[in-house]
């Protein structure tokens, strides 16, 4: 069985073995070999800084949706007047809209003012909270007899 092509075919393939170099790969094992030795120092690293960034991106979010002073003033002002001209009070949302603001900022605006004293708010049977300027009508709660 060993016939002369045999052979050659042998001698091709032991010369061609050591000729073959492994292709340069782009991860090198000495940077697996440095995170396994101090992983101990980066990944917790790691996840203080996700935490970090995570806490910034709250309170960057958290600050941008805040009104300052001047604005939320005038805003209060502006919701004042449109429940004055709407004395039997208006629903969260149509005062949204006649102010020009946001529906939930006008809602926490209305609830500020509400803890402040300045508005009133009752549900009515359509399950809508009504909201309208404190002292305007008389409570619905209090009876006189």
């Amino acid at each position: 069985m060993t016939s002369p092509q045999m052979l050659l075919m042998n001698g091709l393939l032991a010369q061609a073995a050591p000729d073959y170099a492994k292709p340069v790969s782009s991860l090198s094992p000495g940077y697996f070999e440095v995170l396994e030795q101090n992983s101990h120092i980066v990944y917790p690293a790691l996840a203080v800084l996700t935490l970090v960034i995570i806490a910034a991106g709250i309170l960057q979010a958290w600050r941008t949706q805040d009104l300052d002073g001047l604005q939320k003033n005038e805003f209060k002002r502006a919701i004042v007047n449109e429940l004055r001209r709407n004395i039997s009070g208006m629903p969260g949302d149509m005062l949204a809209k006649a102010v020009g603001l946001d529906r939930l900022k006008t809602n926490r605006l209305l609830e500020q003012m509400q803890q402040e004293g300045m508005v009133v708010s009752h549900t009515n049977s359509q399950r809508l909270t009504v909201w309208r300027v404190r002292g305007a009508l008389p409570d619905p709660n209090v009876r006189r007899y």
